[in-house]
């Protein structure tokens, strides 16, 4: 079997996230290129060789850019905040890299376009990771969209609501730095909502936007103060469809007692789909069958389900790591391919197209086109 390189450039949480899944990938799966972690990249020397050590992979470093031009490296996977995506993407692909990018894919429209045409000028494959797209319950949602289950769709609501900076003690951290992570709730979770409207009702339009900040200043980590919050707490936007469907989008990181509440309802003429993230191996399912008909619970572990065959028997469900080590499989087949994967840098740069109308509505206070 043939070793695919892969070096990582970021270790904290996403880090570890990729990291597991394409140790753990090789071991469920018939993956037709096994896996090698060769390199860990982080700023800090004795940070990146711990990461090393306890995420499995042979070497460590602290400059990205001698790592992507390694003629041993075959995959860049791309796990640091949102403000570097734009360089380190470009090189790999200028040095004839895999590129697989953490979401969202940059902080503006601008540099998710060099980052596209990069990929594109390179020829190289280019993947983004919208993990979620990956739960078997979503794959099954798609199916049995495109089977007409449900029929004409009408509506779509995601909602992704968290509450981790509630507090107006928690510090500023670099997600809550426009000049690191582009945006706040909007980018980091409303971009997952926005993802699976795209995957599984079409292509945005229009939008209308709101924004809004709660808590504008906040203790600076190293304790010298505080500082100024430049992004939103709270992004909410309502939505057309090209296929004339409407829905609504909403993320917040100030909702008391929502964790990871990644949830989505799909209406359509005979019927509707729901989802919840924190109930992830359930997909609700209304269809209309006469008076006696009402919304079912499916529960997505059967081994006809997408991906679960690789897994354990019905009923032992699947949790939040594996939709990652999914997104790694179907990088990994069409790699082996030479296929372009879904979603990929095309996806990042539509959505991030949306993100900036929906920020750019927030302004206007009126309808923007995407």
């Amino acid at each position: 079997m043939t070793k695919l390189n892969v070096a990582m450039i970021g270790y904290g949480f996403m880090g570890r996230t990729h990291s597991n899944a394409w140790r753990q990938v090789g071991r469920f799966f018939d993956t037709p290129l096994e896996p090698e972690l060769a390199v860990v990249c982080g700023r800090d020397a004795d940070g990146a060789q711990q990461a090393a050590g306890k995420l499995g992979f042979h070497a460590h470093a602290t400059s990205w850019e001698e790592v992507v031009t390694s003629p041993g490296i075959d995959v860049v996977d791309i796990c640091t905040p949102g403000d570097s995506h734009a360089p380190i993407a470009i090189a790999a692909a200028e040095a004839g890299k895999v590129v697989f990018c953490e979401k969202p894919l940059a902080n503006s429209v601008g540099e998710a376009k060099q980052m596209l045409d990069a990929v594109v000028k390179a020829g190289v494959l280019h993947m983004i990771c919208h993990n979620y797209r990956r739960a078997p319950a979503v794959m099954l949602a798609k199916r049995l969209i495109e089977a007409g289950r449900i029929g004409v769709i009408r509506h779509y609501r995601g909602t992704y609501l968290q509450d981790w900076i509630v507090d107006p003690e928690f510090p500023r951290v670099w997600r809550l730095e426009k000049a690191r992570a582009g945006s706040g709730a909007l980018g980091d979770i409303a971009s997952h909502s926005l993802d699976l409207a795209r995957f599984l009702v079409g292509e945005i339009s229009e939008v209308s936007g709101l924004l809004e900040t709660f808590v504008k200043e906040r203790p600076l980590e190293d304790g010298s103060g505080t500082g100024v919050v430049d992004v939103d707490d709270a992004a909410l936007a309502l939505v057309r469809f090209e296929n004339a469907a409407i829905g609504s989008l909403e993320g917040s990181r100030f909702c008391p007692g929502r964790k990871n509440y990644n949830r989505f309802e799909i209406n359509g003429a005979t019927g509707s789909i729901a989802f919840d993230l924190e109930r992830m191996n359930e997909l609700e399912l209304y269809v209309e069958e006469g008076p006696d008909s009402g919304f079912r619970t499916i529960l997505a572990t059967d081994e006809a389900h997408p991906y679960v065959a690789a897994w354990w028997p019905p009923g032992h469900i699947l949790g939040y790591e594996h939709t990652f080590i999914h997104t790694v499989h179907d990088l990994i087949a069409a790699v082996h391919a030479d296929a372009l994967p879904t979603p990929n840098f095309e996806d990042g740069l539509r959505n991030q197209q949306v993100l900036d109308a929906i920020e750019r509505s927030g302004e206007t206070r009126g309808w923007e086109s995407v």
